[in-house]
C-alpha cells in the first residue's frame, strides 16, 4: 500500500525521507488515483445515510473548531442518540465556509480500512485516516505542525499547500504546536520549502514537526490525511523505565525533610538514584530488555487493529460438516508462540491460549501465515486438525480464507 502514496522506491523513501523530509508525488508518477478510496458521493453518503456520530465528525472554520451542536443533533425515533450528524446543519456550516473533518475512516469505510491495514503492514507503525472536505477558497486550520507523520492524498478539487521547516524537530505527542505559536508565526516569514497546489491523484508526505497550512482553491477540495504515529527511541526508554517499577529499592520513599529548593542536595540525590538505576539495568539487562520488548508489543497491539472478523461467516465455518474450510492467521493480530510444560501457547497482550504439545508444529504453521485446512496441518490428522481450526476460529485467531493453494505432490 505504501507504493500507492509515494512515487519513488520504498527503500529510497525509507533512507531519504522517512522522518526526515517532505516528499511530493504527482499523480502521473503514482500507480493510480485515490477516487476508489473516497469521493464527493461517498462523503454525502457518510453524512446523510450512515448515521455517523461525533467524534467521527468535526467541523472547523478560520482555524478554530466549531462546537458540536453546530453540526450534530438527535436522530429521532428508534435512534435516540443526541450526537449523530445532522446533515442539514452540516450543509449550513459548509456553505458558510466550514471544513468537514471525517475522523477515523479506517473504522468506517471499507476501502480506507484496507488501505490503512496495508500501510500498517508496510510501515510497522500505527496508522489512522481522516478526510478533510473544504469549501472553495477556504481553509480549515491555521499554520501548524502535527505530532505524527502524514500522507496527504488529494481526492478531488485542488488545494494550495505551503510547507516550512520545523521549529521543533521530531515532536512527541506531548509536544503540540500550540507551545510554539510565536516561533511558527516567525517561520511563516521564511521562504517555504514547498509551495504548491495538489490536484486529484497527487500525494504529499510530511514528517511530524514540519510547519504547514492549506487552502482550497476555486472548487471544493477533498483529501485524505493518513496519519502515522511513529514509535520512537523515547518509547523504548519509557518501556524500560516502566520495568524498573519492579525494583524494590527504586520504590523506596525519599528521605524525610528533604528540601526540594536546595538544588545541590537534590542534584546529588538524583545522581544517586540514577547510579542505582544504571546498576540494576546492568545486572538485569537481559530480563529488562525482554520485559520492555513485551511492553512495546502490547502497546503496539493496543494502538493497531487486526482485520475484523465476520461473526456469521465464522460461525458457519465452525459448523461446516467437512471441517475442511481453509483458514489463515487474522492479519494484524499480534501474538507469540511458546512451548511450556508439554504444551504450546499462543500469547497475546490480553490472554493466552494453550494447546497440547503435539499441536506445536500446526500452531506454528498457522502463526506463520500459511493458508491451511484441517487435512494439511503438520503433525495432525484431519480429525485433530479440524478440532484445532474450530478452536482458532472461535477464538478469532484465524479467519476463513478464499481457497487453499494447490497441494504439493507427496505432502502430508
Amino acid at each position: 500500500m505504501l507504493r500507492r502514496c509515494i512515487a519513488i522506491d520504498p527503500d529510497v523513501f525509507a533512507r531519504e525521507h522517512w522522518d526526515r523530509s517532505p516528499l511530493l508525488s504527482r499523480a502521473e508518477a503514482l500507480p493510480r488515483g485515490f477516487d476508489d478510496l473516497l469521493s464527493p458521493a461517498t462523503v454525502d453518503e457518510l453524512i446523510a445515510e450512515r448515521g455517523v456520530r461525533a467524534p467521527f465528525i468535526r467541523m472547523a472554520r478560520d482555524g478554530s473548531l466549531l462546537t458540536r451542536d453546530c453540526y450534530v443533533g438527535p436522530a429521532g425515533f428508534g435512534a435516540e442518540m443526541p450526537d449523530q450528524v445532522d446533515s442539514a446543519k452540516v450543509l449550513g456550516q459548509f456553505a458558510a465556509g466550514a471544513t468537514i473533518v471525517l475522523q477515523g475512516l479506517h473504522r468506517l469505510w471499507p476501502p480506507v480500512i484496507d488501505l490503512v491495514r496495508g500501510l500498517v503492514d508496510d510501515l510497522g507503525h500505527p496508522v489512522q485516516a481522516n478526510a478533510y472536505v473544504t469549501p472553495p477558497s477556504n481553509r480549515g486550520f491555521d499554520l501548524h505542525y502535527d505530532v505524527h507523520d502524514v500522507f496527504v492524498l488529494q481526492v478531488s478539487g485542488a488545494k494550495h499547500w505551503t510547507i516550512h521547516e520545523p521549529v521543533h524537530v521530531h515532536p512527541l505527542g506531548s509536544q503540540p504546536w500550540t507551545a510554539h505559536r510565536d516561533a511558527i508565526t516567525a517561520r511563516a516569514a521564511d521562504e517555504p520549502v514547498i509551495d504548491t497546489v495538489l490536484h486529484p491523484g497527487d500525494a504529499l508526505y510530511l514528517p511530524r514537526g514540519w510547519v504547514h497550512s492549506a487552502r482550497a482553491l476555486g472548487t471544493t477540495s477533498i483529501h485524505l490525511t493518513i496519519g502515522i504515529a511513529p514509535l520512537t527511541a523515547f518509547d523504548i526508554v519509557g518501556a524500560l523505565v516502566e520495568q524498573l517499577a519492579d525494583i524494590p529499592g527504586l520504590r523506596e520513599s525519599l528521605p524525610m525533610g528533604i528540601d526540594l529548593t536546595d538544588r545541590a542536595d537534590i542534584s546529588a540525590l538524583v545522581g544517586k538514584v540514577m547510579s542505582t538505576a544504571m546498576e540494576v539495568i546492568g545486572e538485569r539487562s537481559s530480563d529488562l530488555e525482554c520485559a520492555a520488548a513485551d511492553a512495546l508489543a502490547r502497546g503496539y497491539a493496543d494502538r493497531t487493529r487486526p482485520i475484523p472478523v465476520r461473526p456469521l461467516a465464522t460461525l458457519a465455518a465452525i459448523s461446516a460438516g467437512d471441517a475442511l474450510v481453509p483458514v489463515r492467521w487474522r492479519r494484524g493480530l499480534v501474538a507469540s508462540v511458546a512451548e511450556s510444560g508439554g504444551r504450546v501457547e499462543l500469547r497475546f497482550a490480553d490472554r493466552t491460549i494453550g494447546f497440547p504439545g503435539f499441536c506445536a508444529d500446526a500452531v506454528r504453521a498457522v502463526h506463520g501465515g500459511s493458508v491451511v485446512g484441517a487435512d494439511r496441518l503438520p503433525g495432525l490428522d484431519a480429525a485433530d486438525g479440524a478440532v484445532l481450526i474450530r478452536r482458532l476460529l472461535r477464538e478469532a485467531v484465524v479467519v476463513p480464507a478464499e481457497s487453499l493453494p494447490p497441494q504439493t505432490p507427496g505432502a502430508a
